[in-house]
This record gives structure tokens, C-alpha cells and sequence, in this order.
């Protein structure tokens, strides 16, 4: 049997169970309170604001609503038109033919007949070499040739006596065989002096060093009075032909097909443009593709064919090459306005009510002024092209250069100047707190201080070029103080 003493003893030991569980209740109860409060203000941010009635009063400067949370974006207006396809890569200028002045005999180098840097043709002389030697070799050619020849007339007229005797069977028939074969001999022999004979002329002609082709002549190796040997490395100077020229580029081999494809249809236009592809030096045709895609760079070499009548192009030059395959249609809009996202491109669209939109779009080719808008836009439509980082999903915008319309706009602008011109402790008169009330209507948001408003003139002097000298945003927020300060002063009167 228990005693009140143990009664009272062992209340205290079932108190601390109850105070548990209550604990945890109300920790429960708080831990959903705020998820519950951080998933509507994550709710509350994601959602954009709806445009405010027709007649509610309008938050001020820099509030959430009214022509405050407007922003000044650049725009545009998708039209429809056709984009050239191009491939861009960086060329060198090849001359198709180049040759080097080699001399093909040995001797002293007596004269230069060219000027370095100038135009020559092909067949052109350009140096000689002394002739001397081969002269006389070719003299000794033609004296050895005559002296064969001689031998060679003696042996077929006896020959021909022989022929007769044997007819008249009065000479063996081995005499005669032994003669015929002889003139043979002796015809070998007449033509290895006129193959020599030949030689010299040769070697005479190669004394004079001619154009193999037409072109430019380079710089001068070797000057008049040198010693040269035949097959020399350097040669005495290097023909490179400029006229016509070609570009040798890479395309990519993603692009192949789409190269073949367009050059089945015809002529393909290549544009050679300076390093900075702001000036075209010369426009020509391509050419063709090289025969294999080199593994190291994944590219095939190409190339197209200039005139060069005028020597824009010069060889071994470093050219941007534009190859056109032809064109593509759709919708066109600035490159500014196209956007990248998590979800992929899209643009925003401003609709009549001067409310952005985003619209997923999908983009097709691009040059460096425009995008060409594959699906997703129509033509006409405005898009933002100019302060999209400022831009929300749903939120109101004003275009550059446009004035903020509204009958209370003038109202807002005075309610404004008297709200700042007036000290922070005292109301202004009941005329003006009528003004700030209109202002909350249809106040224009002031702008910088390039474009001021007109109602900043009517403030006091001091205080106009204080508010000039702010920027946009501290403008708004010492108006908004002032006007807050305005009201407080107001509702304590």
C-alpha cells in the first residue's frame, strides 16, 4: 500500500513524457509553417505580376506595380526574308604555278635581263649564260657528223659495186654481205653524231635562261659575273603566277555534303575578305574539294579561283574565305535578341499591352547581324533586342524612346516635384497631397539625367541639381522617401 509521500514522489517522474510530446508537436507544427510560408513566397516569385486595373492606384517609383516596374528595352520586329548560307575559314592565297630560273648548264652567268618584281611572259629571256663552250662543242658535233657521213657515201658505192660483180658471178658472196653490213655500221654511226650534234644545240639554247611561265619574278640570287652549275638548289630567282590566283580554305566535313549538294546546282561565289572581314578584296568562283578529310583537324581542304586582274591578291597571303551555298528563308530577327536558357533559345515577345513574354523559339542559320528563326516566332511580331537581363516572364516594358501616356501624367510629374521639394517634417498644402495622389495613378517614372523631366525644372535650384546629379535608381528612391515622408505628415495632420 502506498503512502502520500510516494504519490507525491512519483508525480514529478510522469510529468517529463506529457512535456515531450507536446514539445514535438509544436516543433512539428512549426517545421510546416515554414515550408508551407517558403514554398508560397517561392510561389509568389515565380508567378508574374498581373497587370494592375483600370483606375487602381499605381505603386510609386521603383514599387511593384504601375508604370514604375516598367523597363526601357530596345526592340525589333521579326520580318520574313532570306538568309545566305555561308561557310566561313581562314585561307592562303596559293599561286597555281610556280617556277624557279634552275640553270641547266655550268658557266659564267654574263648577263640579267629582268627587273626584279616585274610582270614577265612565258619564253621571255631572262639571263644568259657564256655560250662559248657549247659552241664549239656543237661545232665538233656537226664536224664528226660530216666525217661519218662521208664514210658512210664510200661504203654504199662500194657496196653497189659489189652487188653488180656478184651479179656478174664474179665475186664471192660473203664480200658483199660483209660490205652491206659495213653501211649499216656506218648509218649507226651518222645518226649517234647527229644525236650529239643535237645535245650541243641544246646546251647552246640553255645558255640563254627563258620564262617557263608567266607571272612575277622575284628577287635576284645570283648577280652577272658568278660562276653557276647546273641543277643549282637556289636557282637565280623564283616565277610565281598571279594571274589567275587560288585560295586554299578548310571546310568542315559536318559541311561536305551540303558543299557537293550546292555545287551540283552551279557556280559557288567565294569572297576573300581582310583579317578583319569588314573589307572584300576579291570575289571569285570554287573550285573543288580535296580527296580525303584529314583526321587531325576533321576538315578537307578546298579551293576556289580568283582573276587577281588587278593583284588584290598576293601569293602566300593570309585571306578570311566566304563560301556561299545559297539561301535559306524564314523569319529574321537581330542576333541581340535571340537568348540562351536552361530549357534552350527563346525570345522575348512584347505584345500590345506592353508586356514581355518569353517564347521558346528554335534558331537556324546566323550571320553576324542576324539569326534566322526556324519555328516558334511569326513575322511582325515584336521582340526585345536591347536590356533583356533586366526583362521578367509577364512584366511590363516601355521601348526606348517612347513617351509614357496617360492623363495624370502631368499631375504625377508636379506631385512629384512638390514631394521632393518639400522638408521631410512637414506636410505640404492640400493641393499638393492631391497631386501625390494623382501621381500614384499615372506618374511617369522619372528618367536619367539625359532626358530629364519637365517637372525638374520647377524645382528649387539646390534641389534640382541634387536630383540631376542622381542616378536613376537613387532618384526614385529619394522621391518615393519624400513622398512616404509627405504622407506620414499628412495622416499625423
Amino acid at each position: 500500500m502506498s503512502t502520500p509521500d510516494d504519490t507525491a514522489s512519483n508525480a514529478p517522474a510522469a510529468a517529463p513524457p506529457r512535456r515531450r510530446g507536446l514539445g514535438m508537436t509544436l516543433t512539428l507544427l512549426l517545421i510546416i509553417a515554414l515550408v508551407g510560408s517558403a514554398w508560397w513566397l517561392v510561389q509568389r516569385a515565380r508567378a508574374p505580376a498581373a497587370p494592375a486595373p483600370a483606375g487602381a492606384p499605381a505603386a510609386g517609383p521603383g514599387g511593384a506595380g504601375g508604370a514604375g516596374a516598367s523597363v526601357t528595352v530596345g526592340a525589333a520586329r521579326a520580318q520574313r526574308g532570306e538568309l545566305p548560307i555561308v561557310i566561313d575559314a581562314l585561307g592562303t592565297v596559293t599561286p597555281p604555278v610556280t617556277a624557279t630560273l634552275v640553270p641547266q648548264v655550268a658557266g659564267v652567268l654574263t648577263e640579267v635581263l629582268f627587273t626584279e618584281g616585274q610582270m614577265v611572259s612565258k619564253g621571255q629571256v631572262l639571263a644568259r649564260i657564256d655560250a662559248r663552250p657549247y659552241e664549239q662543242a656543237l661545232a665538233q658535233a656537226r664536224g664528226q657528223r660530216a666525217k661519218d657521213e662521208a664514210q658512210l657515201a664510200a661504203a654504199k658505192v662500194t657496196l653497189a659495186r659489189y652487188q653488180t660483180l656478184w651479179q656478174q658471178d664474179s665475186i664471192a658472196r660473203q664480200d658483199v654481205d660483209t660490205q652491206a653490213a659495213l653501211v649499216k655500221q656506218l648509218e649507226g654511226v651518222v645518226e649517234a653524231d647527229r644525236a650529239s650534234e643535237r645535245a650541243a644545240q641544246l646546251n647552246v639554247g640553255f645558255a640563254s635562261i627563258r620564262a617557263p611561265i608567266s607571272g612575277r619574278i622575284g628577287l635576284r640570287a645570283i648577280d652577272p659575273g658568278n660562276l653557276v652549275s647546273a641543277g643549282c638548289a637556289g636557282g637565280i630567282a623564283s616565277i610565281t603566277q598571279i594571274t589567275p590566283i587560288d585560295v586554299v580554305f578548310s571546310v568542315p566535313q559536318d559541311r561536305i555534303a551540303a558543299v557537293q549538294a550546292a555545287q551540283r546546282r552551279g557556280r559557288l561565289p567565294v569572297l576573300a575578305l581582310d583579317r578583319a572581314r569588314s573589307q572584300p578584296l576579291a570575289e571569285g568562283s570554287f573550285l573543288t574539294l580535296d580527296n580525303q578529310v584529314s583526321t587531325a583537324t576533321g576538315t578537307v581542304r578546298a579551293k576556289a579561283r580568283f582573276a587577281n586582274a588587278g593583284g588584290e591578291l598576293f601569293p602566300n597571303q593570309f585571306v578570311n574565305a566566304r563560301l556561299q551555298l545559297g539561301h535559306d528563308s524564314g523569319v529574321l530577327v537581330p542576333v541581340t535578341a535571340l537568348r540562351t536558357g536552361p530549357r534552350g533559345d527563346y525570345v522575348y515577345v512584347i505584345d500590345d499591352e506592353r508586356v514581355a513574354r518569353v517564347r521558346p523559339v528554335t534558331r537556324g542559320m546566323a550571320t553576324v547581324e542576324q539569326v534566322l528563326i526556324a519555328q516558334g516566332l511569326q513575322p511582325g511580331e515584336r521582340v526585345v533586342t536591347e536590356g533583356g537581363d533586366r526583362v521578367k516572364d509577364g512584366g511590363k516594358v516601355r521601348l526606348a524612346g517612347e513617351t509614357p501616356a496617360g492623363g495624370g501624367g502631368a499631375r504625377g510629374a508636379a506631385s512629384a516635384a512638390n514631394a521632393a521639394s518639400a522638408p521631410a517634417g512637414r506636410a505640404p498644402a492640400a493641393p499638393e497631397a492631391g497631386a501625390n495622389k494623382a501621381a500614384g495613378e499615372g506618374a511617369a517614372p522619372p528618367r536619367d539625367a539625359a532626358s530629364a523631366p519637365p517637372w525638374l525644372d520647377r524645382l528649387p535650384p539646390e534641389l534640382r541639381d541634387k536630383v540631376r546629379a542622381m542616378s536613376p535608381e537613387e532618384r526614385r528612391a529619394f522621391l518615393q522617401q519624400r513622398r512616404a515622408a509627405a504622407s506620414a505628415a499628412g495622416s499625423d495632420r
